[in-house]
Order: structure tokens, then sequence, then C-alpha cells
């Protein structure tokens, strides 16, 4: 069984500079994954083609709270950090205190840096993060989504269950 550690943010620039050394090419991802899904599984399984090794950013619960509201996150970040790590498609997993990704990327250097669909141009979310990943010589990549798979989504339906049920 293989065992993905979850990183300390400052060991990104080292791990970066060592898989570039050996020809790999870095795929990096971030979210809060907050009750893991079908949806976050099939992202980071695409993202995972896109290169040799995948990175996974998982917000932290400060940060989560500042992106999603007071209520948010549903699980704690050990345990989101843990989740994600468990999947075969991750290869390298870090706890981010920041609300975008931008100090992780720029001292991973990744080669593709994936985002949702719903992200994509000409009507998506902006990537602030885009023009420091191009400037490395990077690219963004945009990966589809699981219609009506989301956490706000789970999240609504457990508390429109009924008591007890």
């Amino acid at each position: 069984m293989r065992a993905v550690e979850i990183l300390a943010a400052s060991e990104l620039r080292t791990l970066g500079d060592t898989l570039r050394a050996a020809g790999k090419v870095v795929v990096w991802t971030n979210g809060c994954f907050d009750l893991l899904h079908a949806g976050h599984a099939r992202l980071l399984t695409a993202a995972r083609a896109l290169g040799d090794v995948l990175v996974v950013g998982v917000n932290s619960d400060a940060s989560v709270r500042r992106l999603k509201g007071p209520h948010r996150p549903v699980l704690p970040e050990a345990e989101r950090a843990e989740l994600v790590a468990s999947l075969q498609c991750v290869d390298h997993v870090v706890v981010f205190d920041e609300d975008t990704p931008e100090a992780c990327i720029e001292r991973l250097r990744p080669h593709v840096h994936c985002k949702g669909a719903d992200y994509a141009p000409p009507h998506g979310k902006l990537v602030p993060e885009a023009a420091l990943i191009e400037s490395n010589g990077g690219r963004v990549a945009f990966l589809p989504l699981l219609e009506g798979i989301s956490t706000t989504e789970l999240v609504r339906r457990i508390q429109a269950l009924p008591p007890g049920g």
C-alpha cells in the first residue's frame, strides 16, 4: 500500500525542483474538498492524466471559512487532506492558508494547473494564478465537472433530510 505524505508548503520548492530535474511533468490542482464526492474524484483523475505527478492543494479551515462562510468546512483540514491523499491518482498533498494557491504555485512551478470547467473562458470565474503559471512556462487546463454534484449541493441535501432521516 502506498502512503502519500502530506507536505508542508515550504517543501514544495524542493519537490518541484526534484521532479523537474527528473523530467517529470508536474500537475497541480487545488480546492476545499469538503465532503469529498464523485466530482472531486473524477476531476483529480483527469488532472493526473495530464502529467506524471499530481500535487493537490487543500485549503486550510481558515481559508475555507473566508471563502465559503462561517459554517464551513464540514470536515477539518486534516481529514480533508487525508481523504484526498487516499486517492490512487494523488501523489502529494499540501494544506495552504491563503485564499488562492499562488504562493504554492510559485514554489512548485507546475507544468499544468487544473481548474474545473466553471473557470473556463469566456464566462468562467477568474483564475488569478493563471499569469503566474504562464510566466513559468506552464498552462492552465480546464476539466469537465460532474453536473449536479457539488459540496454545496450535498450540504443542502443533508440539511433537507427529516430528523433521524
